[in-house]
């Protein structure tokens, strides 16, 4: 059959077609499945540098059988795309068309697309700072690259030559008002420190206006009561197609951190009680966290708040060698560190 498959770029009429085989694929828990054209042209289409060669469609018969999505993530300081290293966000075949070829040809096609645009590096599944599109539709808080739970997805990569490069765990907890987390240090300096919100990070930077800029977010400071200085800052955004979804209201948090002279304070810990307090007065029921699966400072942080892992996601690599390199826990730990901006993870390690 896949000698009658025909690929060919997006074309503007195809938006209905990809919603429905969105919704049909089976992607897993982690994959937000309301989703209508607006909130599918809102994540993907109506970024100012999607590019309709990137997005490779199948079709048998007239029909939309699959599709990969490619693109680039950000450069070092977010003010543009880093066209050096490519990353193929999503590849997505209709359950019915699987293990005939058609993942492999979308997949070739994609890597190409960012190949033939500079790149050297080709990553499949979004992660931190390499997440162009689909933040808001796949994954939490933030992308993760490819879930456990979407099941195909790590045997299809094997087969077609991608190696796991970072891993990522995602972190829930439930919000009861009145029973949410409390850090006693915050009794001690409640005279030194108070907090403020902020409609999104003063310092946004043109990649955090592109991804999360289009979804409704606060940010939460702890201010020093003496001279005013922001001491520690956390983003949460509304994750719209998840809540919907899981019936669930869900907000997903990110952007953590604290300035150096202010760790070992419990900082961290305070505005995050002081959040979760917070959002579970405005009918929060859960928040989300993405923790890299080398962080065990960030992962005892939130299992000790109550957080539980609720899945885990991989990226992966094509290596340029025959041989797969595997997880690089240096390149992990500073893929972080680019897209948490001021070490979020790494300043609560220091904090707690």
């Amino acid at each position: 059959m896949t000698s009658l498959i025909d690929y060919r770029t997006f074309h503007n009429g195809d938006v209905p077609a990809l919603v429905s085989l969105w919704k049909r694929a089976g992607l897993g828990p982690g994959a937000a499945v309301e989703v209508s054209c607006d909130s599918f042209d809102l994540a993907v289409l109506a970024q100012i540098y999607f590019d309709p060669q990137g997005l490779i469609v199948a079709s048998h018969q007239g029909q939309l059988v699959g599709f990969a999505h490619a693109g680039f993530g950000a450069n070092e300081d977010g003010t543009g795309l880093e066209h050096a290293v490519g990353v193929i966000s999503m590849v997505v075949v209709d359950p019915n068309y699987r293990r005939q070829g058609i993942g492999r040809g979308l997949i070739e096609r994609a890597r190409a697309y960012v190949e033939g645009r500079g790149a050297s590096e080709c990553h499949a599944g979004e992660s931190p700072g390499r997440n162009p599109f689909y933040l808001g539709l796949y994954g939490s808080a933030d992308s993760v690259g490819f879930l456990d739970s979407d099941v195909s997805a790590r045997p299809f990569l094997n087969r077609v030559g991608y190696v796991p490069r970072e891993s990522y765990r995602i972190y829930r907890l439930e919000l009861v008002q009145g029973k949410t987390p409390f850090e006693p240090r915050a009794v001690k300096l409640k005279k030194q420190i108070k907090f403020g919100i902020l409609d999104r990070p003063p310092e946004s930077s043109w990649w955090w206006m592109c991804r999360l800029g289009r979804y409704e977010s606060l940010s939460f400071t702890v201010i020093s009561a003496a001279d005013g200085q922001t001491l520690a800052q956390m983003t949460c955004w509304v994750m719209d197609q998840h809540s919907m979804t899981q019936r669930r209201r869900l907000v997903g948090l990110g952007d953590l951190w604290v300035i150096p002279a202010a760790r070992r304070q419990g900082l961290a810990r305070i505005l995050l009680c002081e959040v979760f307090r917070r959002l579970a007065e405005d009918g929060v029921t859960d928040v989300e966290v993405v923790v890299p699966s080398l962080n065990v400072a960030g992962q005892k942080l939130f299992e000790s708040l109550g957080f539980q892992v609720r899945d885990t996601g991989t990226s992966y690599l094509r290596p340029n060698g025959e041989a797969g390199e595997g997880i690089d826990e240096n390149r992990v730990s500073s893929s972080v560190t680019v897209e948490l901006g001021q070490t979020v993870l790494r300043s609560v390690q220091q904090s707690q």
